[in-house]
C-alpha cells in the first residue's frame, strides 16, 4: 500500500515536470520570465521524486544484501532482456542478430522480451547510420527497427524495445555505452539478462552489477577483438591487457558464457556454440534456387564476388594477398566485390598497383536481387568469429570458398562449403567452384541456418530452458517471494571482489580515460536527457550532504 502510494506521489512530480519542461519549450525566449521562477522547485520535485525512488519502498538491498532480487509484478510470464552494443539501420552483426533474437525468443509467447538498444544523439547518428539517416526521436528509430524486421519475417513480433544511452568511439569504430546501462530495465522486470557483447558492454561499466540486479546472466561473445588489435600500433601489448579485461568483466558479471566460435578469447564460465540463424529471406532465396535445379533451369548467371565492409580487418587483406601471389594461376578470373568503408581508397590503390581483376562496387544489402545470381562467395577473412554474410551465402545455395579457420567450423558440415588450408589450395577451391554446379540445401541443412534452430541451440546451451522451467524460479518471480541470503561460496566472493574492484576503478574519470573511455561517460549528458526524457544525473542519482 505505501508503495503504491509513493509510486503515484513520483508519478506526479515527474509529470509536473515535464509539463514545466514541455511549456518551456513551446514559449517564446520574450516570455519565459513568467517561467524562471519555476526552476527551483522544478529541481526540488525532481530531488523528492529521487529520494522516494532510491529509499524505503523500493530498496532493493545493500551491503549486506546485494544478492536479494525480486519481482513486484503480478505478470506472471518471465521477463528477458537483451542488452545489444549497436542497432539499425547500421547494418553490423550486434544490432541484426539480437534483433532476430528477440523476435524469436518473442514468438514463443511463454516470456516477456525487452531489446534494449543504444540511442545515439544526432552528431553521432551521422558518423555510423548509412545514408545520411537520422532520427529525431528513439520513437521515430523503433518504427523503423520495427518496419525492418516486418519485412523479413512472416509472423507478427511482439515484443519490447527500450533505448539507453551511446555515445560512438571513432577510434575503435564502436558504441560505447554512457552511464549505468542496467538501470534502463526496471527492477520488475529484472529476471534474465542476455548481454550480447558482455565484454564491449562492460568495459567501462560503473553501476549496478548485473549478477545482482538479473537472477541469471548469459553473455553472447560475437566479436574477436584480440584479432582486431593485434593489427593496431602497438597490438601485442594491447591485446595482453584487453585479454585480462575481458576474463575479468566475464566473470564479474556473468553466469554463463557463450562463444560462437572457438575463434574467440577463451573466457571464464564459456563454451562454444552458435545460437546465430539466418534472416529467412535469405532461406527462401535457396528454396527457389533448389526448385529451379528440379526443373532443369539454371540459377547461377553471374560467377564469383565478396561482400564485406571495406576495412582492411575484414579479409581485404588476406584477398588481395591470395589473388596478386596467383594472379597467373587465376588467369581470366574476376571478381566482383561490394563494399564501403574508412580503407575503401587503400583497398582499391593496392588492387590497382598490384592489376588484380577486382571489379569495385558499391556496398549493398546481401539479400538484394542483384546478388542472387552468382555462384561462388569468396571470403577470405579470418578475423570474423561466424561470419554472418557466409551463413547467408550458403543459405542462398551458393558456393562458398573460405579459409580452415576456427571461425568456419559450423560452416564445414555443409557440402557448398569448400575451406582452403593454403594459398595453393585457395586457387584449387576456386577452380572447383567455378566448375561445377553447386547441391541444394537439404531440409535438415535448411533448418540447421535457420533462426528457429539457433534458439533452440541457445536455449539449451544457456541453460535458460532450465531456468525458465524452474518452479523455484517462477516462485521468486511470480509470487513476489525474496531469494534468500545464503553465505556466498569462494568462487561468488571471489567474483563479487572483481565485481566490486571494476566499479571502483571505472569511477575514476583519468583511469577511464587513459584506457580508453570517451570523456564524460560515467554518466550520460544533457543532449541524452533531452532525447530520452531522462532525470539529469544529478538528480537521479543525488549524493547527499549530511
Amino acid at each position: 500500500m505505501v508503495a503504491d502510494v509513493c509510486d503515484k506521489i513520483v508519478e506526479a512530480l515527474c509529470s509536473k515536470s515535464k509539463n514545466q519542461h514541455f511549456l518551456r519549450s513551446i514559449t517564446s525566449a520574450g516570455d519565459t520570465t513568467a517561467l524562471e521562477n519555476e526552476n527551483i522547485n522544478d529541481e526540488l520535485d525532481l530531488r523528492m521524486a529521487s529520494v522516494l525512488r532510491s529509499t524505503g519502498h523500493s530498496y532493493e538491498g545493500g551491503l549486506w544484501t546485494n544478492s536479494v532480487k525480486h519481482d513486484e509484478s503480478t505478470d506472471t510470464k518471465r521477463h528477458v532482456a537483451i542488452v545489444t552494443t549497436a542497432s539499425l539501420p547500421w547494418m553490423t552483426g550486434t544490432a541484426v542478430n539480437p534483433l532476430f533474437r528477440a523476435a524469436y525468443l518473442a514468438k514463443s509467447a511463454k516470456q516477456n522480451v525487452t531489446l534494449l538498444v543504444p540511442w545515439l544523439c544526432k552528431s553521432d547518428q551521422e558518423l555510423v547510420y548509412p545514408n545520411k539517416i537520422t532520427f529525431s526521436s528513439p520513437e521515430e528509430q523503433e518504427v523503423y527497427i520495427r518496419k525492418w524486421l516486418d519485412e523479413r519475417l512472416d509472423f507478427k513480433a511482439d515484443f519490447k524495445i527500450s533505448f539507453y544511452p551511446g555515445k560512438f568511439s571513432k577510434e575503435r569504430r564502436s558504441i560505447l555505452p554512457a552511464g549505468d546501462t542496467s538501470q534502463f530495465i526496471s527492477s520488475k522486470e529484472a529476471d534474465i539478462a542476455i548481454l550480447e557483447e558482455p565484454e564491449h558492454l562492460n568495459w567501462y561499466h560503473h553501476g549496478k552489477r548485473w549478477n545482482d540486479k538479473f537472477n541469471h546472466v548469459v553473455g553472447i561473445v560475437h566479436t574477436n577483438y584480440l584479432e582486431y588489435i593485434k593489427r593496431e600500433k602497438n597490438g601485442a601489448l594491447q591485446a595482453f591487457f584487453v585479454k585480462h579485461i575481458n576474463n575479468w568483466v566475464t566473470r564479474a558479471y556473468c553466469d554463463k558464457v557463450l562463444r560462437l566460435s572457438s575463434a574467440t578469447q577463451d573466457l571464464p564460465k564459456s563454451m562454444v556454440c552458435n545460437v546465430h540463424g539466418v534472416n529467412p529471406k535469405f532461406l527462401k532465396v535457396g528454396e527457389v534456387v533448389a526448385q529451379e535445379k528440379e526443373r532443369g533451369q539454371q540459377s547461377f548467371s553471374e560467377g564469383a564476388y565478396f561482400l564485406g565492409k571495406m576495412v582492411w580487418a575484414k579479409g581485404y587483406r588476406e584477398l588481395i594477398d591470395l589473388l596478386g601471389k596467383h594472379k597467373n594461376d587465376l588467369e581470366g578470373f574476376k571478381l566482383d566485390v561490394y563494399g564501403n568503408g574508412e580503407d575503401a581508397h587503400e583497398v582499391q590503390s593496392s588492387a590497382k598497383k598490384l592489376d588484380l581483376n577486382l571489379n569495385f562496387l558499391k556496398g549493398r544489402d546481401h539479400a538484394d536481387d542483384s546478388l542472387h545470381r552468382y555462384k561462388v562467395f569468396i571470403n577470405p577473412s579470418v578475423s570474423d568469429v561466424l561470419c554472418t554474410a557466409t551463413a547467408e551465402a550458403l543459405a542462398m545455395g551458393k558456393f562458398v570458398v573460405c579459409a580452415d579457420h576456427p571461425s568456419n567450423e559450423f560452416f564445414r558440415a555443409f557440402p557448398n562449403c569448400l575451406t582452403y588450408k593454403t594459398s595453393e589450395d585457395f586457387v584449387e577451391k576456386v577452380k572447383e567452384a567455378l566448375a561445377n554446379e553447386p547441391q541444394p540445401l537439404t531440409p535438415e541443412q535448411r533448418y540447421n541456418l535457420s533462426w528457429e534452430a539457433a534458439t533452440q541451440r541457445f536455449m539449451e546451451y544457456s541453460e535458460l530452458d532450465v531456468v525458465l522451467n524452474s518452479s523455484d524460479c517462477k516462485a521468486e518471480t511470480n509470487q513476489n517471494i525474496i531469494k534468500s541470503v545464503s553465505m556466498p561460496n569462494l568462487t561468488q566472493m571471489v567474483d563479487g571482489g572483481l565485481a566490486f574492484a571494476h566499479y571502483c576503478l571505472t569511477g575514476n574519470e583519468l583511469l577511464r580515460l587513459s584506457t580508453g573511455a570517451i570523456p564524460g561517460t560515467r554518466d550520460y549528458n544533457k543532449q541524452h536527457c533531452e532525447d530520452l526524457h531522462l532525470l539529469p544525473p544529478q538528480v537521479e542519482n543525488p549524493i547527499y550532504g549530511w
